[in-house]
C-alpha cells in the first residue's frame, strides 16, 4: 500500500478509464493544516453548512450517520472542483495501487463482453489463467457457482481479484466442447505489462506503450535493447494511442532514453512543492535513429508528456490526431491509512513551454484511423514472366508475376491492419533514407577536404 512517505509523482486521466489513474507528489498529510490570519474558515458559511447537515440527518427519508454524511460532504467538495479532484475510498485506494504498480491478486485474464457473456479476450503471460489453458473466446458462465451472466466488466473484474493464494472455479464454454466443463485457479500475483515491443520490418521496431506504471520506463529500454538484439535499428515507432496516463517519473524515464541532454517536463502551482522539473541525462538507447510517435485523442496526460518532449526536441515525427488534452498534476493526500483525496495542484509544461491543458498536442503529421479499400487492378505479365526474356544483368535473381504474388502474400500487411502503423513505417523508411543520403554527402566533404 501507499503510505505518506512512500509516494510517487504520477500523472493521469482518469476520465479516459474505468479505474483511477492519477497524479501524485510526495506530501507531508500534516503540513499546513492550521489555518493562517487571511485563510480563516467563513463563520457564515459554516453555520448554513451545519444546518443542511442537521436537516438531512432529522429529515432524510431514511437514517444516515454522522461519518457517512461527512464523507459525501468531502466528495462533494472535490468533485465540485474539476473532472480530476476526488475522494479516493478504500476501493479506489487499492486500485490505485494496481494501476500504477501494475501488479495485482487476480487470475490474470483480459476479458470482455460478448452477447451478455464475460468472455476471455486473452490469458496474461505466466498467470494461473494460461497455466490452467484458459483460451481467448472461451466463455466464463460461472464463477464459484455464481452466474456471470449479465454481470457488468467492472464486477467481473472485481470478483476474479481476491487473495494471493485463494480458489476460484470457473464454470467455462468452449467452441467444440458439447458441454462445459470447470476449472479450479488459484489466485496469483499478476504483473500487467504494460510495453510489448516488435520488429514491424528489416531493422524497423514498433514498442507499443498501453500506460505508464511504475516500471514502464526500464521496460521500454528492455524492449528496445530486444529489437536491437536482432540488429541495428533503421527506425521506431512509440505507440501511445489510448494511453490513459499514469506515472509521471515513467514518461519522464522513457524520454530520457531517447535524449542526449534537455528538458522533459516542468511543473507549475500555487505550492513550492508543486513547482517541479526533470530533465533528460546522456545517452540515447537508439543512437540516434529516427523516431515516430503516434497519438490520438486517447493519448493523455503522461502520454502527452512523451510525445510533446520529443516534439519540442525534434526527436521524434508525432503522427496520428490531437491528444486528449489532459496538463494537470493531480496530488494524493492520505487523510487516514486507507482513504485519500486527489487533489488538481498544478499544471505541466513542455520543454518548449507549451501548456497542454484543454488543448492537447498536435501532430507533425496528421493521420487518421481509416479502413483503406485496396485496388486490385488485374494481374500483369512482368518482364520475367516474358518467353525469352534477358536476364538480370547483375546475375540476381529474376522475380516474375507469381514470385511477386507469393512475396506479397507472405508480409504482413499493415495498410490493411493499421493504416497509421502502415504510414508511420513509411516515413521512417524515408527518413532513414534521407539520413543515408546526408551521411554520404558528409563523408564525401570530408575526403573532399
Amino acid at each position: 500500500m501507499f503510505t505518506p512517505k512512500a509516494l510517487t509523482t504520477l500523472i493521469g486521466a482518469a476520465a479516459l478509464t474505468a479505474l483511477p489513474l492519477m497524479g501524485l507528489s510526495e506530501v507531508d498529510p500534516t503540513e499546513n493544516l492550521v489555518p493562517n490570519a487571511s485563510s480563516r474558515l467563513p463563520l457564515e458559511d459554516l453555520r448554513s453548512f451545519a444546518k443542511v447537515f442537521e436537516q438531512i440527518r432529522q429529515g432524510y427519508i431514511e437514517e444516515v450517520d454522522d461519518s457517512t454524511l461527512l464523507e459525501y460532504a468531502i466528495k462533494g467538495m472535490l468533485q465540485g472542483l474539476d473532472p480530476h479532484s476526488s475522494y479516493l475510498d478504500r476501493e479506489s485506494f487499492d486500485d490505485l495501487q494496481a494501476n500504477t504498480t501494475g501488479e495485482f491478486a487476480g487470475l490474470g485474464i483480459e476479458v470482455g463482453i460478448e452477447n451478455n457473456h464475460i468472455t476471455v479476450v486473452t490469458p496474461m503471460d505466466d498467470t494461473p489463467a494460461a497455466r490452467a489453458g484458459l483460451k481467448a473466446g472461451d466463455i466464463i458462465l460461472r464463477l464459484s457457482g455464481k452466474s456471470m451472466r449479465g454481470v457488468s466488466l467492472d464486477e467481473a473484474v472485481e470478483r476474479m481479484r481476491g487473495p494471493k493464494g485463494s480458489t476460484v472455479t470457473l464454470t467455462i464454454a468452449r467452441k467444440g466442447y458439447k458441454e462445459p466443463f470447470e476449472v479450479t485457479l488459484k489466485r496469483d500475483t499478476v504483473r500487467v505489462r504494460s510495453v510489448r515491443g516488435r520488429m514491424l520490418d528489416d531493422g524497423y521496431g514498433y514498442v507499443r506503450i498501453s500506460q505508464f506504471q511504475l516500471g514502464t520506463g526500464e521496460d521500454v529500454v528492455k524492449a528496445v535493447n530486444k529489437l536491437q538484439d536482432k540488429g541495428a535499428l533503421k527506425g521506431l515507432i512509440i505507440d501511445l494511442r489510448n494511453n490513459p496516463g499514469g506515472v509521471l517519473q515513467s514518461s519522464v524515464e522513457v524520454v530520457d532514453a531517447f535524449l542526449e541532454e534537455g528538458l522533459v517536463v516542468y511543473t507549475e502551482g500555487r505550492t513550492e512543492s508543486s513547482q517541479l522539473s526533470y530533465s533528460a541525462e546522456p545517452g540515447d538507447i537508439t543512437s540516434g535513429a529516427p523516431i515516430v510517435v503516434l497519438i490520438n485523442d486517447g493519448s493523455a496526460s503522461a502520454a502527452e508528456i512523451v510525445a510533446g518532449a520529443l516534439q519540442d526536441h525534434r526527436r521524434a515525427v508525432v503522427m496520428g490526431t490531437d491528444s486528449f488534452g489532459k496538463g494537470s498534476v493531480q496530488t494524493v493526500i492520505p487523510i487516514n491509512s486507507d482513504r485519500a483525496i486527489k487533489l488538481t495542484t498544478a499544471l505541466y509544461y513542455t520543454p518548449n513551454g507549451r501548456s497542454i491543458q484543454a488543448q492537447g498536442i498536435t501532430p507533425d503529421i496528421l493521420v487518421e484511423r481509416v479502413k483503406i479499400t485496396r485496388l486490385e487492378g488485374p494481374a500483369r505479365t512482368t518482364e520475367a514472366d516474358l518467353a525469352g526474356h534477358l536476364g538480370n544483368g547483375n546475375g540476381g535473381e529474376e522475380r516474375n508475376a507469381e514470385d511477386r504474388k507469393k512475396a506479397k502474400a507472405g508480409r504482413e500487411d499493415w495498410l490493411d491492419r493499421d493504416n497509421q502503423i502502415f504510414e508511420a513505417l513509411n516515413v521512417l523508411k524515408g527518413l532513414n533514407l534521407y539520413a543515408g543520403r546526408d551521411r554520404q554527402l558528409r563523408e564525401r566533404v570530408a575526403r573532399a577536404d
